[in-house]
């Protein structure tokens, strides 16, 4: 009987090692995402012998493996994420002055623009960083 609980007891450790592991390795950093993130855009572009985009994207790569911490992506995605919704609330303005000047082409060029800033807006939010 006392064997049989030990061995529950090192199948449930197991279990939470395993299940903390698991989640540590689930949760690969945000650089090490972004890392293989722009190692796959490097390769899409020298598949496309885009060598211009290559080299740009080879020094990402350097400055990311050289200077990123979570805390910096996070903390630079917010002020993304800010910086956008100021956009918005311009081009939300730059709209109701539009529309009390009555210009209908003007009106449905900062319509599109105002679209176009709420749809970049979305991308960001649902980037991790």
């Amino acid at each position: 009987m006392e064997g049989h609980n030990l061995m529950k007891r090192q199948l449930l450790l197991g279990a939470i090692l395993f299940s903390l592991s698991g989640s540590l390795l689930a949760a690969e950093s945000l650089c090490q995402q972004k890392e293989q993130d722009i190692q796959r855009e490097i390769d899409m572009a020298k598949q496309h012998n885009n060598q211009r985009r290559v080299t740009g994207l080879e020094r990402a790569l350097t400055e990311v493996r050289a200077g990123c911490t979570d805390e910096k992506l996070k903390s630079a995605h917010s002020e993304r994420i800010a910086e956008q919704k100021h956009k918005i609330a311009e081009r939300e303005r730059e709209l109701k002055e539009e529309r009390q000047d009555g210009d209908k082409d003007k009106i449905e060029k900062r319509e599109r623009k105002l679209e176009e800033a709420r749809h970049e807006l979305k991308k960001l939010e649902a980037e991790p960083y």
